[in-house]
């Protein structure tokens, strides 16, 4: 065990040295610097909300803390981290207080219910979108924690409170909200005065400079652990790649816009939205890093609009147990479809008396068409939700039992149909099944969107700050102290480790989509939306892929098998060679949140297939061929 740990502990040694050059190159050139994280999503499903618990175990976030307040407290520089423990509520804020010690902390976020419930009669609270269903009093009082999605003019003001401080622990945030409010602090920049066109270009490229590093490394090529930003006083801003072996290129970073987003060209977030349509990127002389300019935004107050915060929240809709197993015979696999629908009946026909509400349906894998070859094994997952978790056990069970013994035409082996037995469990208990209930904008009055200081301040938001005594561990280092050679060099042998390259595009007779793209990918936008991206590798492949006029949404429609008006955006975004298409996260073709009872994707990061293998028209595989002969 000793050996092993070792091992593990040198794999990840390399990358906190690289943090380390990365931080003392920084300060040797005066930068006023920090180490800034978005810890929160809601991709991974509603569980956070509504059951309490975090994206990983505390553990996890006592190993990774340990790290960042060393960084922070090696080189002086502040840690801001926002979104604690996944959603932000303030038991999970004061959680992280607790595994720090030693900090000055901000607040969260919780939303009293009261206040919404209060908007919602003022009709000052909609639907994060067209597929979010509008939100009741019934659904807002079984939701048992609302988190408001703040921006960044609380945190800033925390930061000026505390000017000194070292740590700084965020609720729920906005993701590019603590790297735009330290950008302000460190820049002395005014929220008043915003809109003269000087402004909208500071407070872009802030926004901007927020969104590429709240997702970490995702700019660069390969995919780089991680990102840093020089902003520079009119809001341009260059972006570098922390692995010495990706780089990034105006491609890379202007595609990023398009990543878990809508649209590409207006993003919009508490307070207002970012204007994109005017973006600049160009390379560097290093090779590695792209300058940024154009982005503007928009403050609604600026426009007359009130500010609006996002509040998310989630409900128990029930309890869930699963069986699991394989079928193998050619026989059944021909017609498991007609089995399956038996298997329901007959776990109907079992549970006639039982009190309470339930549900059974199936997870197949396995038996879509590949290849010609017949599918030598389906894999099997019985999903159950009902009133009662004594109730959905009793229904995989029955499943389990009938998909076992259920005679079929044809049938030869009759010792049993289905291979189980996985983990020495017969069915598993999964607990409360969390579904997502709030997803709304909520329109604040003035001066509700800052901190509040005392009881006069109108301010939602709430600090607390604690002061500890100093670690004795040795002293901070100063700018000057670069690494030895022996860290350099671990540190460039762990870069090797990190990404891979996209395989070689198809260059002649390309048949799809996915044969001419360079990416190709779908993500969540938020829990209600799956959006869509492809792009291409030069100007004249993704003009020619525009002029054909295969991707519209029309197209898009028949594909998605939706009506042309559900499709909430679609179009071509030049700076990044792409095209993006956003549709609503249907589930048996209903407008459905990620997560919840059936859920097999919850990322939406495996939705892209249909897409990849869209046919392309003959005249545009003729007119590529032509291209690739050039």
């Amino acid at each position: 065990m000793q050996h092993s740990h070792a091992r593990r502990h040198a794999r990840l040694r390399p990358a906190l040295l690289a943090h380390r050059a990365l931080l003392a190159q920084k300060l040797h050139n005066g930068a006023t610097t920090a180490i800034i994280l978005d810890s929160g999503s809601t991709d991974s499903g509603p569980e956070k909300l509504a059951l309490g618990c975090m994206s990983a175990p505390r553990d996890n976030y006592v190993r990774d803390l340990k790290k960042l307040v060393e960084l922070s407290w090696r080189f002086r520089v502040p840690l801001v981290f926002s979104s604690a423990g996944g959603d932000g509520s303030d038991e999970h804020v004061r959680e992280l207080m607790g595994i720090v010690g030693r900090l000055r902390g901000w607040r969260g976020m919780s939303v009293d219910k009261t206040l919404v419930s209060e908007r919602m009669n003022a009709n000052m609270v909609t639907g994060c979108g067209k597929p979010v269903p509008t939100l009741t009093e019934n659904t807002l009082e079984s939701t048992p924690r609302v988190v408001g999605q703040m921006g960044p003019e609380p945190i800033l003001d925390a930061m000026l409170a505390n000017p000194d401080f070292n740590i700084l622990i965020a609720g729920r945030a906005y993701d590019p909200a603590p790297y735009i409010a330290f950008a302000a602090f460190a820049s002395k920049t005014s929220l008043k005065n915003t809109a003269s066109p000087a402004a909208q270009h500071l407070w872009g490229g802030f926004a901007h400079m927020g969104k590429i590093l709240e997702c970490g490394g995702l700019c660069g090529v390969p995919k780089s652990n991680g990102a840093s930003a020089t902003v520079y006083q009119d809001g341009t801003f260059d972006v570098t790649p922390l692995d010495p072996d990706s780089k990034c290129t105006p491609i890379s970073v202007a595609a990023h816009t398009l990543y878990e987003k809508s649209r590409p060209d207006i993003l919009y977030g508490p307070g207002g939205w970012l204007d994109l349509a005017d973006m600049k990127t160009e390379a560097l002389e290093d090779g590695r890093s792209v300058r940024v300019r154009g982005g503007k935004f928009h403050f609604l107050k600026d426009e007359g609009q009130p500010y609006t915060v996002k509040l998310e929240g989630a409900e128990i809709v029930g309890y869930r147990a699963h069986t699991m197993g394989s079928f193998r015979d050619p026989i059944l696999i021909g017609q498991l479809d007609n089995y399956l629908e038996r298997v329901k009946e007959y776990a109907k026909s079992q549970h006639q008396s039982a009190g309470g509400t339930w549900e059974l349906d199936f997870h197949v894998y396995g038996r879509d068409k590949c290849s010609d070859i017949p599918p030598t094994e389906v894999f099997l997952i019985a999903e159950a939700l009902a009133s009662t978790q004594a109730l959905a056990t009793s229904v995989a069970s029955t499943a389990r039992i009938a998909a076992i013994h259920g005679p079929y035409p044809g049938q030869k082996a009759t010792s049993g149909n289905l291979a189980y037995g996985l983990g020495g469990q017969m069915q598993n208990e999964l607990g409360p099944c969390a579904q997502f209930s709030v997803y709304h904008l909520m329109q604040l009055k003035e001066g509700e969107e800052r901190l509040r200081f005392d009881e006069s301040s109108p301010g939602l938001f709430t600090q607390e700050v604690a002061i500890l005594c100093a670690s004795n561990s040795a002293e901070p280092a100063v700018a000057r102290n670069m690494f030895a050679d022996s860290d350099k060099k671990a540190t460039n042998e762990a870069s090797h480790t990190n990404g891979t390259s996209a395989p070689s595009i198809v260059r002649s007779d390309p048949k799809t989509l996915g044969d001419i793209s360079k990416l190709l990918r779908s993500k969540n936008a938020g829990p209600y939306e799956i959006t869509l991206d492809v792009m291409f590798d030069s100007e004249a492949e993704y003009q020619l892929v525009k002029q054909s006029n295969m991707l519209t949404a029309a197209s898009m429609a028949i594909l998605f098998d939706i009506k042309e008006e559900d499709i909430l955006w679609n179009g071509f975004f030049d700076q990044a060679l792409a095209y993006k298409v956003t549709i609503p996260r249907l589930r048996n073709g209903k407008p459905m949140a990620s997560g919840g009872y059936m859920e097999n994707d919850v990322h939406g990061s495996q939705m892209y297939i249909g897409f990849m293998n869209l046919a392309l028209p003959e005249d545009l595989i003729q007119q590529w061929n032509k291209l690739q002969q050039q």
